[in-house]
């Protein structure tokens, strides 16, 4: 009897271990993305809705901005990041997103925001925007030449940087993923889910 016990303890045991180095890999299989907004004044749907979406599809979201303090939606909505945009390093991230609402536009001419968008692009990393983010993308220079959309009243922003403007609710190009604005959040959510999903 004893030794019937010992090996079904032995067994459990080997099989527990087998459960998390499989829970482990899966967990660094994870993609992961960073969701950049603005400390006041973010478009809540062009957050909540595609991070409802990528979390659903097994991706890991975090949440970035220029303060650690909670952040306030246009909507009311209010959140709490989960790390500083100073903070980010492009290499640990599968995707990089710009959440529009009118506080996005501190990152027209932020040449941190740039440098993310430039680097997130050259790793060949998934950078996306809605709404009036795609402006901090068009003025980084990754537009140039890509078709992309944006909230209708900035596209005059995107064609003076050389885009081509489509005036779509979503326009993926290569690794860049833009959106019109909140009626397209979900969408938005999707198509960078699928364009992870297929990496």
């Amino acid at each position: 009897m004893r030794k019937i016990l010992l090996i079904l303890i032995l067994f459990f045991a080997a099989y527990n271990l087998q459960l998390t180095a499989f829970a482990q890999e899966e967990v660094g299989n994870m993609k992961k993305v960073v969701m950049i907004i603005a400390p006041d004044s973010f478009r809540d749907e062009e957050l909540a809705q595609p991070k409802e979406v990528l979390e659903r599809n097994g991706i890991q979201v975090k949440v970035a901005s220029t303060s650690l303090k909670e952040a306030k939606g246009m909507l009311g909505a209010k959140v709490k990041p989960d790390i500083l945009v100073s903070d980010i390093s492009v290499k640990d991230f599968d995707a990089i997103i710009f959440v529009g609402g009118i506080g996005a536009s501190q990152y027209w001419d932020d040449p941190l925001a740039h440098q993310l968008a430039e680097d997130a692009f050259n790793l060949n990393r998934v950078v996306a925007a809605i709404c009036i983010a795609p402006v901090t993308l068009a003025k980084a220079g990754i537009l140039k030449g890509k078709r992309a959309t944006v909230w209708s009243q900035e596209a005059g922003q995107l064609k003076a940087a050389g885009a081509n403007y489509t005036g779509e609710a979503v326009e993926k190009d290569g690794n860049i993923i833009t959106a019109s604005g909140p009626a397209a959040a979900r969408e938005f959510g999707e198509e960078i889910s699928k364009a992870l999903l297929s990496r």
